[in-house]
């Protein structure tokens, strides 16, 4: 996995879309990060560990590249506007649901 810096996190990300345009999928997961790279062990001793900033760890993969990027509290705006119009901008290829099988279910259920 590669720690890019949030612009250039922004650039592979849309690479990542152009190349899985056709077919294939990209993955994207949020979650937050506190700055520790090895686990919490689950008992004996625990550090109070104290994070001074809270920050936000975002991963996206296309199953062979994995790309990933910090944020912090201070780029979140800026970050979140830039992220928000590139997920608009390559989030035309969505599939419907079937109307069909929804019906069905609620024919089934009454």
């Amino acid at each position: 996995m590669v720690l890019l810096e949030n612009d250039s996190f922004l650039t592979e990300l849309t690479r990542l879309f152009q190349k899985c345009r056709t077919s294939g999928s990209v993955v994207i997961t949020l979650k937050k990060y506190d700055g520790r790279t090895k686990p919490v062990p689950r008992k004996g001793h625990t550090e109070s560990f104290e994070p001074a900033d809270n920050k936000c760890l975002i991963r996206a993969s296309d199953g062979k590249k994995k790309i990933s990027t910090v944020v912090s509290t201070k780029e979140v705006i800026k970050f979140q506007m830039a992220y928000s119009n590139l997920l608009r901008a390559h989030m035309d290829g969505l599939k419907k649901k079937d109307k069909k099988s929804k019906s069905k279910k609620t024919k089934a259920t009454q």
